[in-house]
């Protein structure tokens, strides 16, 4: 995803500066189009994979909550102490622990 991003910005880049004669759609109208078309590709692409990535992982993060939700809920049926939470010893110190 990272490279496609560049490699959209160097042709950008590239087109406004060093290559001006391809992109120039009075002189050369299939080069111009073609350039374009492979800008907007590495765009679009770029952008699909970042949708596409931040899907995954929000469905990471519901397996791994769905997943401590399941672990909890063996500790509690199980009759396991559970009033100590991490951090508790903080609140032991404080006297919140009552």
């Amino acid at each position: 995803m990272f490279a496609l991003v560049v490699s959209a910005v160097v042709l950008v880049f590239a087109g406004s500066t060093f290559l001006q004669a391809p992109p120039n759609p009075r002189q050369h109208p299939p080069g111009f189009l073609l350039f374009w078309i492979v800008c907007g590709w590495f765009t679009l692409v770029a952008f699909l994979l970042g949708v596409f990535d931040l899907l995954m992982v929000k469905l990471e993060a519901r397996k791994a909550e769905r997943s401590l939700r399941e672990k909890v809920a063996q500790v509690d049926n199980s009759g396991g102490s559970t009033t100590r939470a991490f951090g508790s010893e903080h609140a032991n110190r404080f006297g919140l622990d009552k």
